[in-house]
């Protein structure tokens, strides 16, 4: 990824927390026989020697899988707001347009041993994560003989984090003035994608990110 420093983000803590909050990935492989793409949502746990893992968990009809055999490369890729910036909105002349937008980028190389405790434990650590409250749906309200033919349906897999790239492209280049502007702008269009991209904004202009 193309990646200038003023928008690179290495801050540990805030790129897990954007994982977390922006856990539909696309998991792209690339076997010898060309690349493989899927898009799936994953969950980033801590290993024992506090290494950040991702876990999921494919159709078994999908080929994809069968590249995760731990020595194939790929790359998780988690996309955040995003949204077009107007160059009328910075204080500032002459500009240009621009997309502003975060991403992170985890590489490392899945495995997916096609076992069913490793399916097991991404399909309950997905339940786990959205399911809460009184109301929550459980796996074990499944009837045994429906939940084994589910299992037998899916292989779970495991990415352990080998090099991770957090692009945060939100008008560090730009005067305050500017960025502010543009945050402004984007608010009065109040949408929600428009909104969670202003958001982002003042949240890098505050910490100066």
């Amino acid at each position: 990824m193309y990646l200038p420093a003023s928008f690179r983000l290495d801050d540990e803590a805030t790129i897990e927390a954007f994982i977390g909050q922006y856990d539909f990935a696309t998991i792209v492989s690339t076997p010898s026989n060309g690349p493989i793409v899927t898009h799936a949502p994953l969950l980033a746990r801590r290993a024992p020697d506090g290494g950040l893992v991702l876990v999921g968990h494919v159709a078994r009809d999908n080929d994809h899988w069968r590249a995760m055999d731990g020595a194939t490369p790929a790359v998780a890729i988690f996309h955040g707001p995003h949204g077009y910036i107007s160059p009328t909105w910075y204080a500032s002349a002459p500009a240009v347009p621009t997309w502003n937008y975060a991403v992170v980028h985890a590489h490392g190389k899945p495995f997916a041993p096609d076992e069913d405790d490793v399916t097991e434990a991404a399909i309950s650590a997905l339940v786990d994560q959205y399911e809460s409250g009184p109301a929550a749906w459980r796996i074990e309200a499944m009837p045994r003989d429906f939940y084994a033919g589910l299992l037998a349906s899916i292989v779970g897999f495991e990415m352990p984090i080998e090099r991770i790239e957090a692009k945060f492209k939100l008008g560090q280049n730009r005067s305050t003035a500017d960025r502010t502007g543009a945050i402004a702008n984007l608010e009065r269009r109040a949408s929600p994608q428009t909104s969670a991209i202003a958001d982002l904004m003042r949240w890098a202009l505050e910490h100066q990110r």
